[in-house]
């Protein structure tokens, strides 16, 4: 079981910059770390072989360990204020829409603090009602329920009030929706001797409880959405709490209201935007889902931009993370003759290891090469922690086989707050929209299975075996810099999975190929989903699975929106812009019990291939072997359509064959469902390998495969499908145009 692993605070840089590691001993044994550039991270038995050289820096040497929590879940904070302290009287009202009612204490909204026993809060109780709770700071409080639970996943109108002069402590929840299941308004009060106070100045939260004075420990996270909550001062009337529930404050209470906020303000960000006189702005934590459906949303829009006063909830979850906080370790000072390359830091203590990656760029404003390798930690990020093979009830399935447990797979299972991927669902079913790198991700890792990072291993290995000198630039670089991080090189070479691209990734690609840049597209599966980076969080990114697309969970609809930029999300094919238009090909088919091979066309007979097929037979299987499944043809499979966008002058030179009953066409490649839609039945499921010319003596070669790279390394790189890949990387690395 793992009890050694950290991550770190940025994921690439260049000679003088800083980057610093954050580690977690479990067992707090004292571990050394060293930095290590990483050649080939794949250990299985079919693969070319672990490969890893040390490189001496100033942080070699022994470190105390430390166990360093994970502290997950959403909330808002709004700092401690004179307002919040003095409430005696209030008044505490929100819509709120819940998704797990009944599944433990959840806190909505208040000032509530766990350990003292003080102050007022607003709840959900352990059998899913409304309950207040109104505490001095002594250890006695007094608790008010409706004993009615809320049905999970309606809009309520909640509100507790409490009027110190005669004592009474009222509450009530009222259904937004009227109709059988609903259910009725309950409302519950009585009399109480305690009034709230603060003995220490206190924040208020939203979504969580603070466990002590100050809040740096919080729980009782709720799951569900919360919109337009409010404090008053006194308690309100019946009357008056519905007239708060309008969009701003209604002139008869300006005097009244201590806060009032609008999560439709500014929502692309973390702040939460109170309207009252006193600002009480509050910040939210562990990155709560945003531009998402209010209480009062009615379906006549689905982009928040355009009528975000119906997309005032923000949508808090249990499981949420961003940022894991820890301290830092030891920090690096990239040398200046650190070349470009992959690197991990490399931890050793007891029996545990880990490794770190980072990704060291050629000094600014240089390069070091003519061939980029772009390193696709978007895709990384995507799948961090993945946790579908344990909790998806078709995973077996899919896959054709028993599914079986890693040692990181069991680790997640029973330690879920490191966080989850794209690919899994909060607690509450809910997709997850975010996902970050700001905390450990195990399976971006050397020695993790051949799948995103480790997979990629394979081409710099390849790099090295034949001696091809390389920069690197990561997803992240090309979003924040676009076209310049390009510029300088004549061949971009990618990964075997470069799946996720935000839009400032496309148009620089677009802009590299329109000036005469060479793209060799070595993968499968790659520029299928539109992402969003944020303009001021580092280290994470957002994603709406929108209409289409291969999915094992969906976003809601109404919430295809990105929160951070606005755009559409899902996939580039829904936003008029196929992969087909940026590499030749996209993707149709999927399988993962087994690859096949690629046959050579017609068209790798026409003279502008001749290059590819130098030194390869006309009856030549290409790529019959192979790391990943046995084949270069396999996992995620890429084809040409012309009605997709292929370029009409493209050349198709090879294409794959005899695909198993375990491969199917992608969902948006079958409008209806129909039984021929395996690769055994239907042609339909195959890769595609093609090339064209672009503008200004540039070119496109495109593989359309996952498992192409994993079939390099076959025989000590002396293999057809290494052959053609060398021979495509050299005739674009010559000057003369394509």
């Amino acid at each position: 079981m793992r009890s050694l692993f950290g991550y770190s605070d940025k994921i690439s840089v260049r000679p003088g910059e800083r980057i610093s590691f954050l580690v977690s001993s479990l067992k707090g044994l004292s571990y050394t770390a060293d930095i290590v550039r990483l050649v080939c991270g794949d250990d299985s038995p079919s693969g070319p072989g672990f490969k890893e050289t040390p490189v001496p820096t100033d942080i070699d040497g022994e470190y105390p360990g430390r166990a360093q929590p994970m502290h997950d879940g959403s909330y808002v904070i709004v700092p401690p204020t004179q307002a919040l302290s003095a409430l005696t009287s209030f008044t505490l009202q929100t819509m709120v829409w819940p998704t797990t009612p009944g599944c433990g204490r959840q806190a909505l909204l208040g000032t509530w603090c766990e350990q003292t026993a003080a102050g007022v809060g607003l709840f959900i109780d352990e059998a899913g009602a409304l309950e207040v709770r109104v505490g001095a700071g002594s250890g006695a409080f007094e608790s008010l329920s409706t004993g009615t639970p809320l049905v999970g996943r309606q809009w309520y109108a909640a509100a507790a009030s409490f009027d110190a002069a005669s004592g009474e402590l009222r509450l009530m929840a009222r259904p937004l929706d009227v109709g059988p299941g609903v259910g009725e308004t309950v409302s519950s009060s009585k009399t109480v001797s305690i009034e709230p106070a603060h003995p220490e100045p206190v924040p208020l939260l939203m979504a969580a409880r603070a466990q002590s004075p100050g809040a740096t420990l919080v729980d009782a996270h709720f799951n569900g959405k919360l919109d337009r909550p409010r404090v008053a001062r006194r308690a309100l009337s019946a009357t008056e709490i519905g007239e708060l529930e309008s969009p701003t404050i209604p002139d008869g209470l300006i005097d009244v209201v201590v806060a009032c906020w609008d999560f439709s303000r500014e929502l692309s960000g973390v702040k939460v935007i109170d309207l009252s006189a006193g600002k009480l702005h509050g910040t939210t934590v562990n990155m709560p889902a945003r531009g998402v459906r209010g209480h009062n949303w009615t379906g006549s829009e689905h982009c928040w931009r355009h009528a975000p006063q119906e997309y005032g909830a923000i949508h808090f979850h249990d499981d949420d993370l961003y940022d894991a906080g820890w301290q830092t370790d030891f920090t690096l000072t990239i040398p200046q003759a650190m070349r470009s390359g992959v690197y991990c830091a490399r931890l050793i203590g007891g029996e545990d290891e880990d490794r770190i990656p980072f990704f060291v760029r050629p000094p600014a404003g240089k390069k070091t090469s003519d061939v980029v390798l772009l390193i696709s930690t978007a895709t990384y990020m995507a799948y961090a922690n993945i946790q579908f093979a344990m909790n998806s009830i078709f995973a077996e399935p899919k896959g054709g086989a028993i599914t079986v447990l890693g040692p990181d797979d069991v680790f997640l299972q029973e330690n879920p707050e490191y966080g989850l991927s794209l690919y899994d669902k909060h607690t509450d079913e809910t997709g997850v929209c975010y996902t970050s790198r700001l905390r450990p991700i195990f399976n971006m890792r050397p020695k993790s299975g051949l799948w995103s990072f480790n997979a990629d291993t394979h081409v710099t290995d390849w790099l090295e075996a034949i001696g091809q000198d390389y920069d690197v630039v990561t997803d992240e670089d090309l979003h924040h810099e676009g076209l310049s991080a390009l510029v300088p090189y004549r061949v971009v070479v990618t990964g075997a999975h470069p799946e996720y691209w935000s839009t400032d990734m496309w148009e620089a690609m677009v802009g590299y190929q329109g000036q005469g840049g060479r793209l060799m597209y070595l993968g499968g599966n790659g520029f299928y989903w539109r992402i969003a980076y944020h303009d001021t969080l580092p280290g994470v990114l957002e994603l709406r699975r929108a209409e289409g697309g291969m999915r094992y969970q969906s976003t809601e609809p109404g919430e295809y929106y990105q929160s951070f930029n606005g755009e559409l999300g899902g996939l580039w094919r829904r936003v008029g812009a196929p992969p087909n238009t940026l590499v030749g090909v996209g993707t149709v088919a999927t399988g993962f019990d087994s690859a096949s091979y690629y046959r050579r066309t017609p068209d790798s007979h026409d003279p502008r291939a001749a290059f590819i097929f130098d030194g390869i037979g006309e009856d030549e299987l290409i790529g019959d072997f192979g790391a990943l499944s046995g084949g270069a043809a396999g996992i995620e499979l890429d084809a040409a359509s012309r009605k997709l966008g292929t370029p009409p002058h493209v050349l198709v030179v090879a294409r794959s064959e005899c695909h198993s009953q375990l491969y199917y066409l992608c969902p948006e490649e079958t409008p209806f469902h129909h039984p021929v839609m395996n690769g055994a039945e239907n042609d339909r499921v195959r890769a595609d390998m093609v090339f064209y010319e672009t503008p200004a003596g540039g070119g496109v070669f495109s593989t359309g495969s996952i498992s192409w790279c994993a079939s390099l390394a076959h025989l000590g790189y002396d293999n057809n499908v290494a052959r053609l890949t060398g021979n495509v990387l050299r005739r674009f690395l010559e000057p003369e145009e394509l």
